[in-house]
C-alpha cells in the first residue's frame, strides 16, 4: 500500500547524530544513492528489497562524506537568510543556484536575466524593495510559462484528463499546489525555482486529486503509477523547501 508515510534512521557518527530518510524506489537496481539537501537533511534512495540493516550500513561506510556535507549546508545557510536582494546573494532557479548581481542603470528599461551562471538586476531603483519586486514578476512569468509547458506534456499521458484543467499561480507560505473542489489548480510560483523532476511531481500530485480528491490509498496508488519515484522526489523537495519558500 502506497501511502506518504517516511521512514527515518538515525545512526552516531563520533559526536554527530545523522538523521537520514529512506525512500525505497520502485525499480531501482543501483545501490543506494545519498543526498544532502541544501536545508542540511540526508536522503537515502534504496532499491525496493533493500532492507534497513543493509542500508544503514552503506550510509555508514560514507559517514564522513555525509557529516561533511551535512556541515557545509548548515553553513550556507547562514548566508542565505534573511533576503537582502543585494548583488552577492544566492538564488534558485529550476533547482540550480545563481548568484545575484544588481546592477544600477540610467535611462534603461528595467530587466532581469540568467547571464553567464549569474541572476542580473538591471534597474535605476536598486533598493531591495524594488529588487524584490523585479525579481518577483520575474519568477511568475517563468513559472506561467514553464508550467503551462509541463502541464500539457503530463496531461497527454494522464488518461483521466483530455485537457489543461483551469489553473492559477497562487503564492502560499507552506503549500507548493492545492485543487479546489470545482477542479481548479493552484500552484506556488516559488515551485519555479525547484528541480524539474520536483516540478513535474507537484504538477502530477494535483492532477492525481482531479481522480481522488483525498490522500486515501487509492490517491497514492494513482500517484505511483503516474509516478513510480514520487516518494524520492517528495523527498528532496522537501528539504529545499526552506530555501525555496524564503524571500
Amino acid at each position: 500500500m502506497e501511502t506518504d508515510k517516511t521512514i527515518m534512521q538515525t545512526l552516531t557518527y563520533g559526536d554527530e547524530r545523522i538523521r537520514y530518510q529512506v525512500c525505497h524506489v520502485p525499480g531501482r537496481k543501483a545501490k543506494v544513492a545519498i543526498h544532502v539537501h541544501p536545508d542540511g537533511s540526508v536522503q537515502v534512495d534504496a532499491p525496493q528489497d533493500a532492507d534497513l540493516v543493509q542500508i544503514k550500513e552503506a550510509v555508514q561506510k560514507r559517514a564522513r562524506w555525509v557529516l561533511d556535507h551535512m556541515l557545509r549546508a548548515r553553513e550556507l545557510r547562514r548566508y542565505v537568510l534573511p533576503r537582502e536582494y543585494v548583488s552577492g546573494e544566492s538564488y534558485f532557479y529550476q533547482g540550480r543556484r545563481h548568484q545575484l548581481k544588481v546592477i544600477k542603470t540610467q535611462g534603461q528599461k528595467a530587466q532581469v536575466r540568467l547571464y553567464r551562471g549569474r541572476l542580473e538586476v538591471s534597474t535605476e531603483d536598486s533598493l531591495p524593495e524594488r529588487v524584490r519586486s523585479l525579481l518577483q514578476d520575474w519568477y511568475r512569468q517563468r513559472a506561467k510559462e514553464y508550467f503551462t509547458q509541463r502541464l500539457e506534456a503530463i496531461v497527454e499521458r494522464t488518461p483521466w484528463k483530455d485537457d489543461v484543467p483551469p489553473w492559477q499561480l497562487l503564492t502560499m507560505k507552506k503549500q507548493w499546489g492545492s485543487c479546489s473542489p470545482n477542479g481548479t489548480l493552484s500552484i506556488n510560483p516559488h515551485l519555479i525555482k525547484a528541480p524539474r523532476e520536483c516540478i513535474d511531481y507537484v504538477l502530477t500530485h494535483e492532477l492525481c486529486h482531479l481522480q481522488e480528491h483525498n490522500h486515501s490509498p487509492r490517491f497514492y496508488r494513482l500517484l505511483a503509477d503516474r509516478m513510480p519515484d514520487w516518494k524520492s522526489v517528495k523527498a528532496k523537495l522537501d528539504g529545499m523547501s526552506e530555501l525555496l519558500l524564503n524571500e
